[in-house]
């Protein structure tokens, strides 16, 4: 029975046959370290960028289900009472209605004809707390339509207050004189990433009831919904299409619903086959590599037939000469998987700097790694090491 002692007489030779064949054992472990390399980098690259992806498409919508609606000739939009059966949707925390329209804005002698103007209540700013770069927010005295105030963007402070006063200044809206209480930055909520106001002068937030005034039709047309946050995402959204359907005469042509806890399960679904898919496709080099240190085993095996011989003679066993030449074929593997995995670490840590995203050091990466080089060694070796214990100790004596 093999002990320890002997393995670790084995490693040491294995060691000893390795160093006396350097050039031809590091041609050897070539496929096995650009395999390895290959696998750990394309899947440590993949789910770095896949964690930050998922990282970003969470803060865009986390808890967050945004609704847009469509004119019909039956309805414009969902109008208050419409709006009060969705606040009530089981699951609901509550709503931020967005009414947007493009109108002038009038900044003491200057027109800006193309002017984005968007109503938002008190809870879209309680949900986005960060979005306030100078000034407050709207608070609830500001929601009664009868309060003309304003927050500006940072485009809009560019194209039009350039140079002039911002926060205390005016505005002119519709025949009404706003007065500028904040400068906000772009929302990283869905909807506000869905629009494209690159061609306007910037965006103004006034209060939502002030918003619907200067539509004139009194109606929304898109709604952000603040899900609870014990509640399940996907069965609010079914509710949410359901009673969308019941407001709409079961016709859901002029709605849509858009929850983001969806759209990253695809997301994550996608990754994690691409990932396997580039692990697979890399694995092939490991295929290859472990061709070679079969191919290496067995010329090793033909070159120390008479080792074998004479080793079997002085009474060494089938076994122990088996577990000589799989150590030997184990070490060549797990050597270059080591290096492989140096390398795959390597390409990925430039990889994240080349697309400025954060290296992530993934352990399962290495543990696959290693993996895939201690299965190769094994596999691979299995039948030069079978064959060098099953060699006849006369005819091994009597080899040229």
């Amino acid at each position: 029975m093999l002990n320890f002692a002997v393995i670790g007489q084995s490693l040491r030779m294995a060691l000893q046959n390795i160093r006396a064949n350097r050039m031809r054992s590091f041609l050897t472990m070539l496929g096995i370290i650009i395999g390895v390399g290959a696998v750990i980098g394309l899947v440590t690259i993949v789910e770095a960028v896949s964690g930050e992806l998922m990282g970003e498409f969470s803060d865009l919508g986390a808890g967050t289900i945004s609704i847009q609606t469509y004119q019909s000739i039956m309805k414009y939009g969902l109008t208050d009472k419409d709006l009060e059966v969705i606040r009530n949707v089981e699951g609901v925390e509550g709503l931020s209605p967005t009414v947007s329209l493009t109108t002038s804005s009038v900044v003491g002698k200057e027109v800006y004809e193309e002017t984005n103007v968007e109503g938002k209540n008190t809870l879209f700013f309680e949900r986005n707390s960060n979005i306030i770069l100078s000034g407050r927010a709207f608070n609830e005295q500001d929601m009664s339509g009868d309060a003309y105030v304003c927050i500006v963007d940072q485009s809009y402070v560019k194209n039009a207050l350039l140079g002039k006063q911002v926060l205390g200044g005016q505005i002119l809206l519709h025949g009404y004189r706003y007065t500028i209480i904040g400068i906000y930055k772009k929302s990283d909520n869905m909807m506000s990433m869905m629009s494209d106001d690159s061609t306007l002068a910037g965006t103004i937030l006034v209060p939502y009831k002030n918003a619907l005034n200067m539509t004139g039709n009194g109606v929304v047309n898109s709604l952000e919904v603040y899900v609870e946050d014990n509640a399940d995402m996907n069965r609010v959204e079914e509710r949410l299409r359901a009673t969308m359907k019941n407001l709409y005469n079961e016709n859901d042509d002029f709605f849509a619903v858009y929850n983001f806890s969806s759209l990253m399960d695809m997301v994550d679904s996608a990754t994690s086959m691409m990932s396997g898919l580039l692990g697979g496709i890399a694995s092939i080099s490991l295929l290859v590599g472990g061709i070679g240190i079969m191919n290496m085993m067995l010329v090793s095996v033909s070159e120390r037939t008479k080792e074998i011989g004479l080793r079997k003679a002085l009474g060494a066993t089938p076994a122990r000469i088996q577990i000589q030449f799989m150590i030997e074929s184990i070490v060549l593997s797990l050597v270059g998987g080591f290096i492989g995995i140096c390398l795959g670490e390597g390409i990925a840590l430039i990889a994240a700097k080349l697309m400025e995203t954060k290296f992530v050091f993934s352990v399962s990466a290495i543990m696959l790694g290693f993996g895939f080089s201690a299965a190769v060694g094994i596999v691979f070796g299995w039948m030069p090491a079978k064959r060098a214990s099953e060699l006849n100790p006369i005819d091994a004596l009597r080899a040229e």
